[in-house]
């Protein structure tokens, strides 16, 4: 019965529909008991698709699905950022739950900024979640749930994925497991650093002008690597026109996977795959029709850069 109820809600969220408000609340309960007994550092197996920033662009994550093939054929690997800017943050981010429920082990989803109840207040998710249920107990729901996400990933023990960056506060991934996740993302320390740090071609470390985490340059990134014996950092949080960007002979990848980014910044998008072989092919695709015709309907908010 159990999972007859979970294949209809995901046939209903393909489809672009709300679930009910009990729905929610049920489908963020399952959810929890699932990530609460997952490692701060998930380890993943090969092969993996690596995805960046989704931003509620609901139609184009199902085009990403459709480049990208669906789950469980390989293993998903999110970096974060499932909500606001876009119009379809709630469908977006509970289809995405509703995907870890059905495969736990092949689906992981990491934290990124905008998981976090202040930034959703001022970016959108608060405002839609009200307008589509006119109440904001699904905001609650969604956003008590965000705090247990996971907060890093491993593949194969050669490579790391966070959704911003580095931090000064720790040196070895391991010290990762040692933080407690389930909390509000602070406005300073290691957990904040992860969600907003970002590269910056100076070497050493910088004030990062986000008003929180840090700009760090390629001789912290080739230091970390050599001393957690990996070979890439994979992160997301910045828009790359390009869907990707190599930093820094290839130690560090920034991917992005929100096509025409808060429908306006005409960007295209890219998913990050690697094969059991460890190599790498990024599958690049622009706007589904769908969420074009969707741009008039996109309230403004703050600038695009300091989100």
């Amino acid at each position: 019965m159990r999972t007859r109820c979970l294949e209809k809600q995901i046939e209903t969220l393909k489809k672009c529909e709300l679930l009910s408000e009990t729905e929610v609340k049920h489908l963020c309960g399952q959810a929890k008991l699932i990530l609460i007994k997952q490692e701060n550092i998930r380890h993943v197996n090969l092969p993996v698709v690596v995805c960046g920033d989704i931003h509620g662009q609901f139609h184009d994550l199902k085009e990403l699905f459709h480049i990208g093939n669906e789950p469980p054929e390989v293993n998903y690997i999110f970096l974060g950022d499932y909500v606001d800017r876009g119009k379809y943050s709630v469908e977006t981010f509970l289809l995405l739950l509703a995907l870890k429920i059905k495969y736990p082990d092949e689906i992981t989803l990491l934290r990124g900024n905008h998981e976090s109840r202040q930034i959703t207040e001022v970016y959108g998710f608060y405002d839609e979640c009200i307008k589509k249920y006119g109440s904001i107990n699904v905001w609650k729901y969604c956003t008590d749930l965000m705090d247990y996400l996971s907060i890093g990933a491993i593949i194969e023990k050669n490579y790391f994925c966070i959704h911003g960056g580095l931090s000064p506060s720790f040196n070895q991934i391991a010290d990762l497991n040692k933080i407690n996740r389930f909390q509000e993302i602070p406005r300073n320390g290691s957990l904040c650093d992860i969600m907003w740090s970002d590269p910056n071609d100076k070497n050493g470390w910088d004030k990062s002008p986000r008003g929180a985490g840090h700009l760090f340059g390629p001789d912290i990134v080739h230091k970390f690597c050599h001393l957690n014996d990996i070979q890439v950092i994979a992160r997301a949080h910045q828009l790359v026109m390009e869907g990707y960007k190599w930093w820094f002979d290839k130690k560090l990848v920034t991917v992005w996977s929100a096509p025409n980014y808060c429908y306006r910044c005409g960007n295209i998008a890219s998913i990050m795959e690697i094969d059991e072989n460890e190599t790498f092919d990024f599958k690049c695709f622009g706007p589904s029709a769908a969420e074009s015709s969707a741009s008039h309907l996109v309230k403004k908010y703050p600038p695009i850069y300091f989100s």
